[in-house]
């Protein structure tokens, strides 16, 4: 399954979330910044809330695109084990990543919400969005720091997943909802046909539009 586009995935999404449609104590939270734009179709369409919901992974240090672990607001960090001893990645490596997403973590809020924590969603459903998972670290950190924060109910959304962590996500929620699980999985990317960087601007555009709409 390919997607046009993180408008489009969002969009298609919708048919499988129909309960939530309206439900009250229910918001949607999108992870920066792609997730952003799919939640937003995805809130649009229930007629719920949009917030975002950032954590950031540690990437090794001869590839920022692979994940050997994330950090999540409070700083809480959730690595792999088995990834640290194979690439010889040392733990003053992985603190002083850990320790940069971190100050990333809270400019982003600062940026998108003006403070600099997450926001309120205890005794909620929260459906947390992404625009795809792969090794699935930044989705797990969201998931972990949503239960920790004592939301009521936990419905993972993501338009594309690797099979291998499907598993996993399904642990750490009440529900998965997921369109497609590529027995092939590479990067997100892959099953997007525009993947474009989002912006902050974007992000707070999104945002911004959503609350208009309340």
């Amino acid at each position: 399954m390919f997607f046009e586009d993180r408008r489009d995935a969002g969009t298609r999404l919708i048919s499988l979330l129909e309960k939530y449609k309206g439900a009250s104590g229910a918001l949607v939270l999108g992870l920066p910044r792609g997730g952003v734009v799919v939640a937003f179709e995805v809130a649009l369409a229930l007629g719920l809330p949009l917030e975002v919901w950032v954590t950031r992974k540690v990437s090794a240090p001869f590839n920022p695109e692979l994940a050997v672990g994330s950090v999540d607001s409070n700083g809480n960090l959730l690595l792999d084990k088995n990834a640290l001893k194979l690439y010889e990645i040392s733990d003053r490596y992985v603190r002083e990543e850990a320790d940069i997403q971190a100050a990333e973590i809270k400019r982003r809020y600062q940026t998108y919400r003006g403070i600099e924590k997450a926001p309120d969603i205890k005794d909620k459903t929260v459906l947390v969005v992404d625009d795809g998972i792969a090794t699935g670290y930044t989705m797990r950190a969201a998931l972990e720091s949503v239960r920790k924060s004592g939301a009521a109910k936990v419905v993972c959304v993501v338009p594309v997943a690797s099979p291998n962590v499907i598993r996993k996500l399904e642990e750490l929620s009440d529900e998965v909802i997921c369109l497609s699980t590529p027995s092939y999985f590479g990067a997100v990317g892959e099953f997007y046909r525009n993947f474009e960087q989002v912006s902050d601007d974007e992000v707070m555009d999104l945002l911004k539009k959503a609350e208009s709409r309340d």
